[in-house]
C-alpha cells in the first residue's frame, strides 16, 4: 500500500512525530499520520470510532492492560470512541519515517450499514452483526486493502462527487472488518461450537490442510448443499470457501518456512499446494515477499 503520488501536495511537515494530514469527508476524517524520529509513548485518542492502518514502518502499541504489540504494513486496528492508543516508533528516521492511515467513522453510518447488512445477510449462525465494543487487530484482506487505497486516492483527486464514492466505499469497509472479525473469532480465538456447522468446516479444513479439499466434499460433511453451503460461507466470513483454504494453507507454509531444515518444495507440498509456481504466487501477493524471500528475513532476524 502506498501514499498517492500527489499526496505531498496536501502535506506540511509540522513536526517531526505525527505530523497529522487531514481529509474531510462527509461521513469520515481521513489522517495520515507521519513519524520522522523515534520517539516512545506518544498518545492518540479520537472522539469517534477508528480504523487505522499502517501504511509504512513500525509502531509498538499499547491499548488499555493490553500486552504491546507491533503494529506493521498490511496491518489494521479498529478501535471504539475515546480508546487511547500509547506509542512508539522504535525505528522511525528522517529517509525511513513511518506513515500511518487513521480514519474516524460516523456512527450512525456504522448503525445503519449494520441494519442493511442484518437485513439483507443476517449471520449463519443466527446471531445479528454487531459493532466491536473493543479493539480488533487484524491482518487485511486483499479486500479491505483495496478499500483503503481507493479511499487515499480519493481524498486527494478532489473529485465533485468523493462524499458519494467514499459513503459506499466506507459501507464496504464496515462490512468487510465485521466479516474479518466473524473469521477471527471462529479461527483464531477458538469460538467454535461442536453443533454449529461453520464452525465443524472450519476445524474440518484446518485438520486437512495437506490434503485435497473441494467444496463438494466440505459442504456434504456439514450437510449443506455445495451452493447453499458456498453462499452461507461467503455471507459470514467475507471469502469463498476456496479463498479461505488457500489463506490457511499460506500461514501454515509461513509457519514452516520458519524451520531452516525445510525445503521449500517439502514446505508448500505438505501445505496442500501442488504447484510451486502458485504457491510462490498467492505468498508473494499476502507478505509482499516470495517464500525464499521471507525465510531470508527470517533468519537474518535470528
Amino acid at each position: 500500500m502506498q501514499l498517492p503520488q500527489n499526496f505531498s501536495l496536501y502535506r506540511r511537515l509540522d513536526t517531526l512525530v505525527e505530523n497529522k494530514t487531514s481529509f474531510t469527508m462527509e461521513q469520515a476524517e481521513v489522517n495520515v499520520f507521519e513519524t520522522h524520529q523515534q520517539a516512545e509513548e506518544v498518545l492518540l485518542k479520537f472522539h469517534q470510532p477508528v480504523f487505522a492502518s499502517m501504511i509504512r514502518g513500525k509502531k509498538v502499541m499499547k491499548l488499555r492492560e493490553q500486552p504491546s504489540f507491533e503494529f506493521l504494513p498490511g496491518e489494521s486496528l479498529l478501535l471504539p470512541a475515546d480508546e487511547t492508543m500509547c506509542i512508539n516508533f522504535p525505528e522511525a528516521e528522517i529517509d525511513n519515517p513511518t506513515h500511518c492511515l487513521a480514519m474516524t467513522l460516523s456512527e450512525d453510518q456504522i448503525r445503519k450499514t449494520i441494519q442493511s447488512l442484518n437485513e439483507s445477510a443476517p449471520k449463519g449462525d443466527g446471531e445479528e452483526w454487531a459493532f466491536t465494543p473493543s479493539s480488533f487487530h487484524f491482518t487485511n484482506t486483499v479486500a479491505i486493502k483495496q478499500i483503503i487505497q481507493r479511499l487515499l486516492f480519493l481524498c486527494t483527486e478532489d473529485h465533485p462527487s468523493k462524499d458519494l464514492f467514499a459513503n459506499l466505499m466506507l459501507q464496504e469497509l464496515i462490512v468487510r472488518i465485521l466479516q474479518a472479525e466473524a473469521r477471527a473469532n471462529y479461527i483464531e480465538q477458538g469460538q467454535v461450537d461442536d453443533n454449529n456447522r461453520l464452525s465443524f468446516a472450519i476445524r474440518f479444513i484446518r485438520e486437512h490442510l495437506g490434503e485435497s479439499l473441494t467444496v463438494e466434499q466440505i459442504s456434504q460433511k456439514v450437510y449443506m448443499s455445495e451452493s447453499n453451503f458456498y453462499r452461507v460461507f461467503k455471507d459470514h466470513f467475507g471469502v469463498t470457501p476456496v479463498e479461505f483454504i488457500n489463506n490457511e494453507r499460506i500461514k501454515l507454509a509461513r509457519r514452516m518456512l520458519e524451520d531452516p531444515t525445510r525445503k521449500v518444495q517439502d514446505v508448500y507440498l505438505s501445505a496442500g499446494f501442488n504447484s510451486g509456481s502458485y504457491f510462490n504466487r498467492v505468498f508473494k501477493r499476502k507478505y509482499g515477499l516470495s517464500p525464499k524471500a521471507y525465510r531470508e528475513q527470517v533468519m537474518g532476524k535470528c
